[in-house]
């Protein structure tokens, strides 16, 4: 078979999962509605209560997820191809480590502001870890940018995982002079959650991952040409510099979002990628990329139901839900799948 037809018979299955489990995810939670229910309340019909609950709170979150899941799916199949490593991902270019440096420098400065500080963080707690995370990621960013002129790829993305650990150091110790109030908020950010995004934050998380998805369908090829070697895609005609900075631009408009809003979600980007090269069973770019997303998306909303799993007094966090699912996954794949043992 192909891997023409089997992107398309794997794309289309992911499809269908995708909007079943999102059918079935607006009717799962501690308040089970049926079917009929959900179907009447998108219809703008039925109980105003089983409404907002559908459209008002389940709905968003679930177009967080697929949203989130498609964008960090997608930076893992450019990250792994740019760098040609199979562990790359936006963690690798210390963007998450950034979020969550810019979040652990806001809520202890607050501490230290006062009262009125702490107050303010406490009211306006979602607009003020998204500022604080897209400070942190766009710091990180510029500066890996900078990097990316003056050193290679490997070298790019062995100070990225260096910085990435030391940044971790550094946020143990300044949370170590934060409050209470600053510590919850820094630990419910940090373990993930797709709930916290409204229908207003909505806009300001699609628009850039959009433009990040654009980008990367225009890079496609010539990243496609790069995975033969840097040497092929100069040959080719390639300016394989230019290539590399719109490509980690690209990352940059997936991931920053994401981890801004929903925390720094983690094993999507690293995942993904694996998931789709057994499906399709080629590393080319573009047959990747759509099959990224949709696997992405995929494991992003199986992971949140079972977050909001209705036995559940207390849900889970989402990156220890990714994580006992994610692992394991990647250990059967490069274990038993003919596809990923080729590349060991």
């Amino acid at each position: 078979m192909t891997p023409a037809i089997r992107s398309m018979i794997g794309g289309t299955a992911l499809l269908v999962v995708l909007l079943a489990a999102a059918l079935f995810a607006l009717s799962w939670g501690t308040v089970g509605i049926g079917f009929g229910d959900v179907l009447a309340a998108l219809a703008g019909r039925g109980d105003p209560g089983t409404a907002q609950i559908v459209t008002g709170l389940r709905l968003p979150r679930i177009v967080t997820a697929i949203v989130a899941g498609s964008a960090l799916g997608l930076s893992g199949v450019l990250m792994q191809a740019l760098f040609r490593n199979p562990m790359a991902d936006a963690w690798s270019l210390g963007l998450t480590a950034g979020g969550q440096l810019g979040v652990a420098l806001l809520v202890t400065a607050a501490a230290f502001s006062g009262p009125e500080a702490v107050s303010f963080l406490r009211d306006f707690e979602g607009p003020s870890i998204t500022v604080g995370a897209m400070i942190g990621i766009g710091g990180f960013a510029l500066a890996m940018a900078a990097l990316a002129r003056r050193v290679g790829t490997v070298t790019l993305l062995v100070v990225g995982l260096m910085l990435g650990f030391t940044v971790q150091g550094i946020v143990s110790v300044v949370l170590h002079f934060a409050n209470r109030v600053g510590g919850r908020v820094f630990s419910g950010w940090s373990d993930g959650n797709f709930a916290s995004v409204t229908t207003a934050d909505l806009p300001m998380l699609v628009v850039p991952v959009l433009a990040g998805v654009a980008l990367a369908l225009v890079n496609a090829k010539p990243l496609t040409a790069l995975l033969l070697g840097e040497t092929f895609a100069r040959s080719l005609g390639t300016d394989v510099t230019r290539l590399r900075r719109l490509t980690l631009a690209a990352v940059v408009l997936l991931v920053a979002p994401v981890t801004a809003y929903c925390g720094p979600v983690t094993f999507v980007g690293l995942i993904v990628p694996h998931l789709a090269r057994a499906i399709v069973g080629t590393a080319r770019i573009m047959p990747l990329m759509p099959l990224g997303a949709l696997a992405g998306a995929v494991l992003a909303l199986a992971a949140d139901l079972v977050v909001h799993a209705p036995w559940e007094q207390h849900f889970l966090h989402l990156n220890a839900v990714l994580a006992l699912v994610g692992a394991p996954v990647v250990i059967a794949l490069l274990v038993f799948s003919p596809t990923m043992r080729g590349q060991r």
